[in-house]
């Protein structure tokens, strides 16, 4: 039998591997351009991200990418798959080389892994990422004394500019000019590495620490040394190399502030609200041009098919119904944005120190910060990242509370229903209501947390002992372009999965809402054609299979206020959050080709009533309570698929669909019927 090296290898690998922090996604990002690809490979349940350098470097090898990991000894299941691939990739097999990138300003640290790679028998190339913040501390680096002491090719690349990515190239090249093809792997001695105790690991720490102190060397001219050593003295340092893995100044200056208990936690909070804010506002006029583009396109299909049943799919079916989600993009694009700044600067870090002690009490720690965090984008990575937490029962608490965040796919929802409630010239309104909305779900998860965490030792585990330790960086000024193209690639990556879920919703909910009468009898004496047409959409909706559907659910909505077509919109919403939206447009029968989408969805809005009632459907009670029901309920179902692979089994993902679903119903069961107590309907 062949091993998988034989079997599955096509181009030479090149694997790139390096702490977090360490500048590796930046490095990637020159390398790749825009050629990159994220993929899973079988046998793996790590996301990889990977691009050719054969054409734009006339190398060729597959440059694969991987998640950050600070040793070849795992501290948690997702560096132990990342660890495992890297010496035996489901795909790749072993690595002819890997680049490992260290932050040139915390070397004692990050060399430690490339110390591992080259013992277990790696072919290496280092690459020191930001020296200009070495430089800030005064210190330069003598890379040739590195490379020797070290026994690997040393570059020195500056990720603000790319300066040394050609010298790297050049390294990369003259390494595959010398690589001789071998029939079968390598002989790695993993086990060597990873076995080693800790008097083994102290002596790797010594060795490392000895080559830094012997390859730094001062500035000939320090600015602000004073102020630098009286700075650098309020620091605990873990080493004894001269100070080398200390902060700058200006890092230490900022966090005074910024991790002070009281102004910390205030400035978290303004951030916070400042970005879901800037989601509301920056957004409408992209928006608007988005939404006038499928408008416009809608009517041209009506145009030019007819009052057919084929020009009504197309118009109503396909580009209304997928229009009316793909008009909130440019809002889930923002907060990509706002997000990547926050990460490239240095702060994210800062909001896991910050949260570690509130999110102590409800039995989690400082490390659930990010994948809750990336749960605003969207529960399924957020629930991957959760590997990276090593404790059993906080990884799994985590995972149970991630559907609490307020993800990308509820942005439309909350967006529309938003949009009714504010006043269109007080937009900064909704911007402010959008942040309650979130810090809400915050809160009911925190809430939910507690509760599980006191209660449910049999689903989550015993109580165990964790500690959280993180590295901060340094503060610098993002990149433009890398958070440019990672906002691009979450972006098309939003469209490519929610897409297709969407226009298939679209064309299913159009047929149930068509047929079986697509041509009823209207009696059409005394009406204007607007008229006609409104009575024909009315009849055609009443008599459809979508209409004998809506009878099943109708006496799960009276107590909510709501009627079956609310009902049908919340059922299609399970395959995708973001479906809510465009079944409303296509119960309602939104074409867009008087007004824009969204201005004509919220008019039949405001219009609807609960049958022959003269009730209004949609009012402030139901509306809120239409919001409460999506701050809880769990209506995405590859999420559901998910949370039982990362938890290994059925019992929390059904838990999770039958609690959040029934938190969700009478939540929103007591919004609607207290508003109204109140008198507000």
């Amino acid at each position: 039998m062949k091993n998988s090296l034989q079997t599955d290898k096509k181009l030479n690998t090149i694997t790139l591997i390096g702490p977090p922090n360490s500048g590796k996604t930046t490095l990637f990002n020159f390398l790749s351009g825009q050629n990159a690809r994220t993929v899973n490979y079988p046998g793996s349940t790590v996301e990889y991200a990977t691009t050719p350098l054969k054409t734009k470097y006339g190398i060729d090898a597959e440059l694969v990418d991987s998640p950050g990991i600070i040793s070849l000894m795992p501290g948690s299941p997702d560096e132990e798959v990342t660890i495992n691939a890297l010496f035996d990739h489901p795909r790749y097999g072993q690595p002819e080389l890997v680049i490992v990138t260290a932050d040139a300003g915390q070397l004692t640290r990050h060399l430690i892994i490339t110390s591992q790679l080259i013992e277990a028998g790696f072919d290496i190339v280092l690459v020191l990422t930001m020296p200009d913040l070495l430089a800030k501390k005064g210190y330069r680096i003598l890379s040739n004394e590195l490379a020797i002491k070290m026994g690997c090719e040393v570059v020195i690349v500056d990720g603000r500019n790319g300066d040394g990515i050609d010298y790297l190239v050049e390294t990369v090249k003259n390494k595959f000019e010398r690589l001789q093809p071998d029939s079968g792997k390598k002989i790695l001695n993993r086990e060597q590495v990873s076995r080693k105790d800790q008097d083994g690991l102290l002596a790797d720490y010594k060795r490392v620490e000895s080559i830094v102190a012997g390859t730094i060397v001062s500035l000939e001219k320090i600015p602000d040394k004073r102020n630098l050593d009286k700075a650098n003295k309020q620091l605990t340092v873990l080493d004894h190399s001269g100070g080398l893995n200390k902060i700058d100044a200006s890092t230490i200056n900022i966090d005074k502030y910024m991790l002070h208990p009281v102004f910390g936690i205030l400035a978290f909070f303004i951030i916070m609200t400042g970005i879901f804010t800037s989601v509301f506002w920056l957004a409408i006029p992209f928006m608007d041009a988005i939404d006038g583009f499928f408008s416009a396109l809608a009517g041209l299909a009506v145009e030019t098919l007819g009052a057919t049943w084929y020009g009504d799919f197309v118009a109503d079916g396909m580009i209304s119904g997928t229009g009316s989600v793909l008009v909130f993009l440019p809002q889930i694009a923002i907060l990509f944005f706002i997000l990547g700044l926050l990460e490239d600067s240095g702060y994210l870090a800062r909001g896991a120190m910050l949260v570690d002690k509130p999110l102590s009490r409800i039995g989690l720690n400082g490390r659930s910060f990010v994948p809750m965090l990336s749960g605003f984008a969207c529960a399924i990575p957020a629930m991957m990242a959760a590997r990276t937490i090593s404790n059993r029962r906080e990884r799994l608490l985590t995972i149970f509370i991630l559907p609490l965040m307020s993800c990308s796919a509820r942005l439309p929802v909350y967006a529309l229903l938003l949009a009714f409630l504010v006043p269109a010239d007080k937009v900064w309104l909704g911007g402010i209501a959008l942040a309650g909305i979130y810090i809400f779900g915050i809160f009911g998860s925190v809430i939910i947390s507690a509760i599980a965490n006191k209660f449910n030792n049999k689903l989550f585990g015993e109580n165990d002992d964790s500690s959280f330790i993180l590295e901060l960086p340094s503060y610098r000024i993002p990149k433009l372009s890398v958070v440019l193209n990672n906002t691009w690639t979450s972006s098309y990556s939003y469209i490519k999965k929610a897409g297709p879920i969407i226009l298939v919703f679209s064309i299913a909910l159009w047929f149930l809402s068509y047929f079986p009468n697509p041509n009823p009898q209207i009696d059409t004496a005394g009406k204007s054609a607007e008229e006609v047409e409104e009575a024909i959409q009315i009849e055609r909706l009443e008599t459809s299979y979508l209409s004998d559907l809506g009878t099943l659910i109708q006496p799960a909505m009276t107590p909510i206020g709501m009627d079956w077509r609310v009902g049908v919109s919340l059922i299609s919403a399970f395959a995708a959050r973001e479906v809510f939206v465009s079944s409303l447009a296509l119960i309602f029968k939104v074409t867009g080709e008087e007004d824009e989408i969204q201005d004509q969805l919220l008019g039949e809005m405001r219009r609807a009533e609960v049958g022959n009632t003269g009730q209004k459907l949609f009012t402030p009670a139901t509306i809120l309570g239409l919001i409460v029901f999506f701050v809880f309920a769990l209506q995405c179902l590859t999420t559901v698929a998910v949370s039982r692979k990362e938890t290994g089994g059925w019992r929390i993902p059904i838990l999770q669909l039958i609690l959040f679903t029934f938190i969700a119903y009478g939540a929103t069961f007591l919004t609607v019927n207290g508003l109204r107590a109140i008198g507000i309907s």
